[in-house]
């Protein structure tokens, strides 16, 4: 697995497979080509860049997500 010092970068398919709440690879295409989901790296412009996550950035996106009980309402 590619990694830049600490922050490991996962490809869409490690990153459904260690967080089930990405439920494919292609939900994660759906949610870049919405401008929804997390940060990522692209290698090249169009179809040949290959996608990359880093695990600060899907913990963080979840981070944001998270609601706390008994405090804001989602």
């Amino acid at each position: 697995m590619p990694s830049t010092g600490m922050d490991e970068l996962l490809a869409p398919s490690k990153v459904c497979e260690q967080y089930p709440v990405f439920s494919s690879p292609q939900a994660l295409a759906d949610l870049r080509w919405k401008g929804e989901g997390p940060d990522y790296i692209k290698t090249a412009e169009g179809r040949a860049g290959r996608v990359f996550y880093r695990r600060s950035a899907i913990e963080r996106w979840l981070d944001e997500r998270t609601v706390q009980t008994g405090g804001r309402a989602a």
